[in-house]
């Protein structure tokens, strides 16, 4: 009895712990243009479904099709402890028939009696892109395309480009405004190259951390449907007034385009797609930044936005050498960063620190958000009561166009003698015996360090070494190092040293590839080996050399009639078989030692040009 129990209390919990992981969650794309279609996905994970609920009807939408169910199961083993995850997907087929953005209802699904509902999804329908409808009705029908004209001769500047996007093109001093760079393409993007921000001159700058994983995103622009990726977002802070431009920036992409060639296949004429590099650039901007306005308060803080300032005080009741700290948060939003620190007047003879400032501030598109705590740190030495005047911070409010002050309380502290003082100590005084405090001096005590007035540096051993030391190192140092400078003035005989070690060099790439039996990467590295040798030991650029006059060049440089055919036919070979069919691997290890004997034997013939 008590062993059926157990397994059915196991079975409940297994039952419960179940129930618990089940989701069943709706997904669809965030943006679509009018007359596509796409899909719907609802999908369970954690149990089997039944009775799914799903909207018959969608406004903005028609449901063509649905649901098509799927399912699928994975199984993990991790240290023996199994794990099965299993889901099922409703798929609808849905055509966007209006513009505007629509919500998707939440759908309902039973699992194991129970009823769980979905989330509802918003999708956003685009116009038609106005390429695609020119093209369609040329054609005669057709599914809605990107209508990209770009090929490989030109890569259309509609296809593909960047933009630099100013939330405000006119503000005030310190006021923020955002500028985002965003790539905007209809083609493949192959490869991200350089990219090129401008530099902000004049501006406090502020980035926003972006995600390194984004997609990109459907967006309307210009009577076209692109996608789009924000390649940078920053917060800018003008720093003075005036008209200030920002320059432009720069963006590399490797663009599958198509060739201008097609190729006949089992399903008709096809396009023959090629790589190809674009470097686009942003036009520059002008920010106009205007002064701000008269009247400023002479304790002005830089400030510019909406603040408020909250005080707090640790104590006010205290003991002579007790520490005190007034806390001051500053909430908000605008130029938290720049507003400078309250100046806290204490009084004499206090002992103060230098404030500890905390930011605790948030990206938005209107500024830095958050907060900025101020905590000073002093410590009364003298019993006595004392006045500490309000903190004041004065700003410019951003809404109301104006400036604004906002202030502390007085502090009124109340300190007492510290009981722990002796009776020298001075702490025992009152703040008015002070001044007699200052004018004691203490006794020195100790053993005093006595130095012999007969001691002289000057004409002592050690002063004549710090100059026969140093003069004898530099002698050294320039007997062995002229040699070295003299050689390395050498600029064609230092080439010609290293001639032999950049092609051994090259070659046990080559000799990499060989073992790999990759025939054209082993050809090229062969020749350019050979190439880069010769260029090297002739003192020529490699430009400069070619088939016809490589022979006159060796024959000038001295080398035998024997050791140039070897070099023209490696040269002849290399080149004959990056265009040829495949080498036995026997002719391209016999290349290599070719290559290499005659490195080898130019090297040791030792002849001088």
């Amino acid at each position: 009895m008590q062993r059926h129990l157990l397994l059915w209390t196991l079975l409940f919990l297994s039952l419960g712990l179940n129930a618990q992981n089940v989701k069943f969650t709706a997904n669809a794309p965030a943006a679509v243009a009018k007359g596509d279609q796409f899909r719907l996905v609802y999908t369970l994970k954690g149990g089997e479904g039944s009775n799914i609920n799903a909207p018959s009807s969608i406004k903005g939408f028609d449901i063509l099709y649905g649901p098509a169910i799927s399912t699928s199961s994975s199984t993990q083993i991790i240290n023996g402890n199994v794990t099965t995850d299993s889901s099922e997907s409703y798929i609808y087929t849905l055509n966007a028939n209006s513009e505007g953005t629509f919500t998707i209802p939440a759908a309902s699904i039973t699992v194991n009696g129970k009823s769980y509902t979905s989330n509802s999804v918003q999708v956003k329908v685009l116009p038609p892109d106005k390429n695609a409808q020119a093209q369609q009705s040329g054609n005669g029908g057709g599914g809605q395309t990107s209508a990209a004209t770009s090929t490989a001769q030109n890569i259309n500047s509609t296809d593909a480009f960047i933009r630099a996007i100013v939330s405000k093109s006119k503000v005030s001093e310190q006021e923020s405004f955002v500028v985002t760079f965003r790539f905007y393409t209809t083609l493949e993007v192959r490869d991200i190259g350089k990219i090129e921000f401008p530099e902000f001159d004049g501006f406090m700058v502020e980035e926003q951390p972006l995600t390194p994983t984004r997609q990109m995103v459907f967006e309307h622009y210009n009577g076209r449907n692109y996608y789009a990726v924000d390649l940078r977002r920053t917060l800018l802070f003008p720093q003075r007034s005036g008209k200030i431009t920002i320059p432009s920036g720069k963006i590399e992409m490797v663009f599958n385009v198509k060739s201008g060639k097609t190729v006949q296949t089992f399903f008709g004429p096809q396009y023959v797609m090629t790589d190809v590099k674009k470097t686009m650039t942003t036009s520059p901007l002008t920010i106009d930044v205007s002064p701000l306005p008269e009247g400023k308060p002479a304790n002005f803080s830089n400030g510019v936005g909406t603040f408020s300032m909250t005080p707090s005080i640790s104590a006010t009741d205290i003991k002579a050498n007790d520490p005190v700290t007034i806390k001051l948060v500053i909430s908000g939003t605008g130029n938290m960063k720049l507003i400078k620190t309250p100046e806290l007047e204490l009084p004499k003879d206090f002992e103060s620190y230098d404030p500890k400032i905390t930011n605790d501030l948030k990206y938005t598109d209107n500024g830095l958000t958050g907060t900025k705590t101020i905590e000073y740190l002093f410590i009364p030495r003298y019993q006595g009561t004392f006045k500490i005047p309000p903190l004041t911070l004065s700003y410019f409010d951003i809404k109301t166009r104006s400036y604004k002050t906002i202030s502390t309380p007085e502090y009124t502290l109340n300190v007492a003698k510290d009981p722990n003082a002796g009776s020298n100590s001075a702490t025992s005084f009152t703040q008015s015996d002070v001044q007699v405090e200052q004018d004691i001096r203490h006794i020195k005590t100790g053993q005093p360090a006595l130095v012999s007035v007969d001691s002289f540096v000057f004409g002592s051993l050690s002063y004549w070494l710090w100059y026969i030391i140093p003069s004898l190192l530099f002698i050294i140092f320039f007997i062995l190092y002229r040699k070295q400078i003299q050689e390395n003035a050498d600029i064609a005989r230092m080439k010609t040293k290293r001639a032999n070690k950049v092609a051994i060099k090259r070659l046990k790439l080559a000799g990499k590839y060989l073992q790999a039996h990759k025939k054209e990467q082993f050809y090229e590295e062969v020749l350019r080996a050979a190439w880069g040798y010769l260029s090297d030991k002739l003192v020529i650029p490699v430009a400069e050399l070619s088939r016809d006059n490589i022979e006159q060049e060796l024959i000038r440089f001295g080398a035998s009639e024997e050791l140039i055919a070897k070099f023209i036919s490696i040269l002849d070979t290399c080149e004959f078989a990056r265009y040829a069919p495949v080498e036995s691997d026997t002719a391209m290890d016999d290349l290599y030692k070719d290559a290499v004997d005659a490195i080898g034997e130019m090297e040791n013939s030792r002849i001088k040009k």
